[in-house]
């Protein structure tokens, strides 16, 4: 099946701590059905110092569940659902379900 979600978009995040925050998808996880999503779910890590590092506390984001994000709507940045569409071109695309937009294309 084809992806509902992909690196570049922007999505909000429905439950959790960070619940209605928006970023961009950095990373997909497909085996584990998570994403990667700038500024969201941060954690706190204790990184050893390596060549390239400095040693220290550093904050990074932790993958979310992909049930617990949702696309944003290119027309007002709400949260919708994906559907999809075949143009007359034969073009598979992706298209917002609240407003009917395209996302890509």
């Amino acid at each position: 099946m084809a992806a509902k979600i992909k690196k570049g978009d922007t999505v909000v995040v429905l439950t959790g701590r960070d619940k209605g925050k928006s970023g961009e998808v950095i990373q997909m996880i497909k085996s584990d059905n998570k994403a990667l999503v700038r500024g969201i779910n941060m954690v706190r890590r204790h990184q050893k110092q390596t060549q390239a590092q400095e040693a220290g506390i550093v904050s990074k984001e932790a993958p979310i569940h992909l049930s617990n994000i949702a696309l944003a709507d290119p027309k007002d940045g709400k949260p919708t659902r994906v559907g999809f569409k075949v143009q007359d071109d034969g073009t598979k695309v992706r298209v917002a379900r609240r407003s009917g937009d395209l996302i890509d294309g």
